[in-house]
């Protein structure tokens, strides 16, 4: 059994299963540049390491992730562009390049990138408080983590275009019924019920599920990686534009933002 922890990221791993646990739940689990930077270590020490054969994210019964920490997020930007070798893009690469089976288990919010990141996951196991939600227009900006490219080929055009267009909270029922999720249990359960389905997989041959994996993900990996590169442009773009500006003001003053002039 291994164990290692940052203040806001917890990585436990033992009988080859690494728990990659977010741990700032009076945040309601919103990610800092500095959780991201934890978040890809632990996935690149996890890809190379031959004790790990199954990695699981998850997060509270109460809450997944809010997405950014956006107080952290501007004050640590300033207004700067945000380039490919900032920590929540090391974290997305990570994510997709991760070649072993990887599980997420949700519960409560998932908001933006808490959501966006599920994409990416092998397995994916909802609380039925589950609520997702992808609010990117509504701070100014677009999708990110190749979320342009794969939710529509997951869910179809019309539904992608409703989740990030309007950026309304969809619930698990719904990421069921569109694939996003692989069951729905209650909230309380859905923590020990990935770790059972992690272990089940740990017990099988390593060289067949990397090669499974690494089969049924080849026709896209160029595309997301592309698609990655298209979204972080666009996102740091727009990061400096008004809308953006207005959205992050508005929401650091508690006010609904206006967009008549952007």
């Amino acid at each position: 059994m291994t164990e290692t922890a940052h203040q806001d990221i917890l990585v436990h791993t033992e009988a080859g299963v690494c728990t990659i646990t977010f741990n700032r739940v009076d945040k309601k689990n919103s990610i800092t540049q500095t959780m991201y930077a934890a978040l890809a270590e632990a996935l690149r020490s996890a890809a190379i390491d031959e004790a790990v054969r199954v990695v699981v994210i998850q997060g509270d019964a109460t809450v997944f992730s809010a997405g950014n920490d956006i107080g952290d997020f501007l004050a640590r930007q300033s207004g700067q562009p945000l380039t490919q070798e900032a920590p929540v893009f090391q974290f997305l690469h990570a994510l997709a390049d991760f070649p072993k089976p990887l599980i997420a288990a949700v519960a409560g919010p998932a908001v933006g990138i808490g959501t966006t990141m599920l994409l990416h996951c092998d397995l994916v196991y909802a609380g039925d408080n589950a609520a997702f939600s992808l609010p990117f227009v509504n701070l100014g900006l677009c999708p990110e983590a190749a979320s342009s490219l794969l939710l529509p080929r997951l869910m179809g055009y019309h539904r992608a275009a409703e989740a990030l267009m309007l950026g309304e909270p969809f619930m698990a029922e719904a990421a069921l019924e569109v694939g996003l999720v692989n069951r729905v249990v209650p909230p309380t359960e859905v923590n020990a019920y990935a770790q059972s389905q992690a272990a089940k997989l740990a017990a099988k041959p390593m060289s067949a599920l990397i090669e499974t994996k690494r089969l049924m993900k080849a026709g896209q990996r160029d595309a997301i990686k592309a698609q990655m590169a298209t979204e972080g442009e666009s996102f740091s773009r727009m990061l400096v534009e008004p809308a953006a500006r207005e959205a992050f003001t508005a929401f650091m003053e508690k006010r609904k933002p206006d967009f008549s002039k952007c």
